[in-house]
This record gives C-alpha cells, structure tokens and sequence, in this order.
C-alpha cells in the first residue's frame, strides 16, 4: 500500500474538527512523502493547516452545511504542546474563574506553557500561550495544581470557606483525596496566606 494510501486511511479515522499533529503520519513513510500527501489533502480541501505541523479535518455545522468548523484554538494549543512534550496549563484568573472563585470572566483565553510564548488563531477564536517559571507550573496535571493556580490569583480575604469548599467540588475528588490536597496546599510557602482558610476547610471535612 502507498504512503498515500496509508495517509488516507488513518486520516479517514481521525475525528472532524479535532486538531492533530502531523508527526502521527511519520510512521507511515518518509517525512517528506507524508508532508507532501498532506499538501495534497490540505490544497483538496480534505484537511486544513491550522497551526505549523497541526492540521484538522473540516467538520459540516448541521444548521448549515456549507460552513465548517476546523478546529477550537485551545484544542490546537493543547497539541502543540503534546507534540512538543511541552507543560500547558489554564492560567491563575482562567482557573480561578473555573473554580468559581472569580465571577468575572477573562477576555481572553490565556494558558500557562514550560514552551515558547505563542498565539493560536483559527477563525475568530484567539488563545495566548505565555511561557511561564516552573514555579507557576507546580503540579502540572493534577487537581492540586488547577486549585494552586486558582488560589494564587484569588483573594483569602474576598472568599468565604464554603466558596473554597465549592471550588473543590468542582474538582470531583473524594472526601479522601480532598485532604490530601489541602495537606500539600498548606505546605506550600505561597499559599501561606490561604492557611487559616484551607484549616478551616480541613476541619469541615474532617467533622
């Protein structure tokens, strides 16, 4: 089977208005046969270019057919940063306002990297990607992590204990696993000012 075949085949599988990178093609032929099928498909129309290395397949809205949707700018941000073995993460207002501790939300959409400073557009849609200290990126993946960004852009003295409480709902974790990230955010030296309000939340939790 040729190189174009194979592409093909494995871009027949791949989710419409799903970013992808297209270092999952290599294994299929030479770098430059798969780069030119991909040229290919990009001037057919069967896929589009929506990042450098990052492509899509257009994917029909329903209420109108003859328009698509290529991709969501986070989505092509976030394989970048997978392609790239690079740390991605919401920054401190965008996790905030996740976890309901801030009403307000951001303008834009602005995400954390370990990468290079970047913007993704695709259409209309915008995302920052700033490159930022490890100390930003502490627990990068885990729910620990998501709360610690929050928490660093909100205000203790702006936010009740049974907010915090409802911020880590938003988490889904067990009772269990609940204080256990309240243990690590107590020994972080930047949340010290958010002591008295993690004890109390561990205190309700332990009641």
């Amino acid at each position: 089977m040729s190189v174009a075949e194979l592409v093909n085949n494995k871009l027949a599988r791949m989710k419409r208005g799903a970013p992808f990178s297209i270092e999952r093609f290599y294994t299929l032929g030479s770098v430059s046969a798969v780069q030119k099928k991909m040229s290919r498909l990009v001037k057919e129309g069967k896929v589009v270019r929506v990042a450098k290395g990052i492509y899509s397949r257009p994917k029909p809205l329903i209420i109108s057919p003859t328009m698509n949707i290529v991709a969501k700018a986070e989505d092509v941000a976030r394989v970048w940063a997978e392609t790239n073995n690079y740390k991605l993460s919401y920054q401190g207002m965008e996790a905030a306002y996740r976890l309901g501790l801030q009403t307000q939300a951001p303008m834009k959409s602005v995400f954390w990297t370990s990468g290079p400073t970047r913007t993704f557009r695709v259409g209309n849609q915008e995302v920052q990607v700033k490159h930022a200290a490890n100390s930003k990126l502490v627990w990068y993946g885990k729910p620990e992590g998501e709360l610690y960004r929050g928490l660093m852009f909100a205000a203790p003295e702006h936010t009740t204990v049974s907010e915090l409480s409802a911020a880590m709902k938003r988490l889904n974790l067990s009772n269990e696993q609940n204080l256990k990230v309240i243990s690590k955010l107590l020994m972080n030296k930047n949340l010290s000012m958010w002591s008295s309000k993690l004890l109390e939340l561990r205190k309700t939790l332990l009641s």
